[in-house]
């Protein structure tokens, strides 16, 4: 007896290939608007306070509106004067451009009240990488009475020649606050103001040091 089935064929139809973005598997890819600052932290302002010292006072009612214009102006920080609590105190705004300017806005303040002049410290403002460095006498060499006194004078030079000399140097700034001692710039330059500052505090001659910096900063200029 003969099978009446009929062998099946299996027929494969070539189906051209499509990316799967094609077909339509996946969803575009959403674009999110930036966040404002005042998103980030679900809506919180954020507060910076800097304290004023007593000899700070004075000058800042002077220098007040050179202050209170690039914060509120460019920055678009709110900023006023605590006068109970004697602070600064900095808010970031609706319109706060950057989270970030209300630390700039912060340090800039501080830098002022350290005794840095304005048209200095509102670099930090302005320029990305500047820092404020602070350090005493003491943490270099124990110091005491005239032999302080020699050393202040070391750091200074005479009508502050030494002082001047350094920041020019090494393209930073110095404050000389009785024995602490406030330095702004670049991490490197940093560095090497307060080597030489170091070496003054120790006792080499202001000659020395005048080499030394000659020496490091022609190594920098090649760098750069």
């Amino acid at each position: 007896m003969q099978s009446t089935e009929v062998p099946i064929s299996m027929e494969v139809e070539a189906v051209p290939s499509k990316s799967i973005t094609e077909v339509g598997i996946l969803p575009p890819k959403p674009l999110f608007e930036p966040l404002k600052p005042h998103e980030m932290n679900d809506g919180r302002v954020q507060f910076r306070k800097v304290s004023v010292p007593p000899h700070r006072y004075s000058p800042l009612k002077k220098a007040w509106m050179e202050i209170y214009t690039p914060i509120y102006e460019q920055m678009k920080i709110d900023i006023r004067m605590n006068l109970k609590a004697r602070k600064v105190e900095l808010k970031t705004r609706a319109d706060t451009p950057d989270i970030s300017n209300l630390q700039k806005c912060a340090d800039f303040v501080h830098a002022f009240m350290l005794g840095f002049d304005i048209i200095d410290a509102i670099a930090l403002l302005r320029v990305d990488e500047l820092y404020v460095e602070s350090f005493e006498i003491k943490d270099v060499k124990t110091l005491r009475g005239e032999h302080l006194s020699r050393a202040i004078g070391r750091l200074s030079g005479k009508a502050g020649k030494t002082k001047f000399a350094i920041e020019n140097a090494t393209k930073t700034r110095i404050v000389i606050a009785d024995t602490k001692i406030h330095i702004l710039g670049s991490f490197a330059n940093i560095k090497i103001a307060r080597d030489s500052l170091c070496s003054l505090i120790l006792g080499s001659p202001a000659g020395k040091v005048y080499s030394k910096l000659r020496a490091v900063t022609a190594r920098l200029a090649e760098r750069f």
